[in-house]
């Protein structure tokens, strides 16, 4: 990973604990069983890549782009996503652990959150326009002026969303999910 500029390259069991890696660009590349945690991967550009079994916990990810970016089965607790560079960012998630990370005011439409565990995450000025949450944990997850326009919630659980301060529109929930749109109003559903 010395080199400036990595091109449809497969990076397998790599362990970079917390290490540096600034200024890199990565196109069409693959990470399987690699260990990124506590690393600083500011400034780098990763586009059209995929983390399989990864661990990206507390990697520190400023002025990062991240262009359609895809990660499954990767650990990637306390991840300040917001501040990755706007220009293109894309990401989705499949069987993910994104614990404490934050989305704040990312624009992030259409984004696929499939299996994952997002308790405590920070959604504070998000724009999730057409996202789905497919069975994804939100337990103590916070939405504040949060865009949810046609935000698929039909098999998420735990969470609590305020609509009064998240404009929502056309946002789906299943029947157990009211709940969580109602539980400021401390009332009891049977």
């Amino acid at each position: 990973m010395e080199n400036l500029l990595h091109t449809n390259k497969t990076f397998e069991k790599v362990n970079y604990i917390d290490k540096k890696v600034n200024y890199r660009e990565f196109e069409d590349c693959v990470f399987k069983n690699c260990d990124f945690s506590n690393s600083d991967f500011s400034n780098n550009t990763f586009m059209d890549c995929e983390f399989i079994d990864c661990n990206l916990s507390m990697t520190q990810l400023a002025g990062t782009s991240l262009k359609t970016v895809h990660f499954k089965d990767c650990k990637l607790l306390g991840i300040q996503f917001g501040s990755c560079t706007d220009f293109l960012f894309s990401v989705s998630f499949d069987d993910c652990v994104l614990d404490y990370s934050s989305f704040a005011n990312k624009k992030m439409p259409k984004t696929k959150f499939n299996s994952c565990s997002m308790k405590e995450v920070s959604f504070i000025g998000t724009n999730l326009t057409n996202s789905v949450f497919e069975n994804t944990n939100l337990a103590g997850a916070i939405f504040n002026d949060t865009q949810l326009a046609g935000v698929d919630f039909l098999t998420a659980r735990e969470y609590k969303i305020d609509p009064e301060f998240n404009p929502m529109r056309k946002a789906k929930f299943s029947t157990q999910g009211i709940v969580g749109l109602l539980d400021k109003y401390d009332i009891k559903i049977e």
